[in-house]
C-alpha cells in the first residue's frame, strides 16, 4: 500500500490527480485505479511541467 497525496494547490476539491510514490497516478473521483508510471517518465513530466 502507498500513501497517495495531492497537490496542495488543490484545497479540499475532489476534483484532482494524486499521485502515489513508486506507484503512479490516479483520479481521485475513481481511487480504485491507477495509471502505473516510472520514476524516469514521472522526473521527465516534472521537467517539462516546471520549464511551462
Amino acid at each position: 500500500m502507498t500513501i497517495w497525496r495531492k497537490s496542495s494547490y488543490s484545497g479540499s476539491g475532489a476534483d484532482c490527480v494524486e499521485i502515489g510514490r513508486g506507484v503512479g497516478i490516479r483520479d481521485s473521483k475513481a481511487p480504485a485505479t491507477h495509471l502505473p508510471v516510472s520514476r524516469e517518465a514521472w522526473a521527465a513530466f516534472v521537467k517539462l511541467a516546471r520549464h511551462q
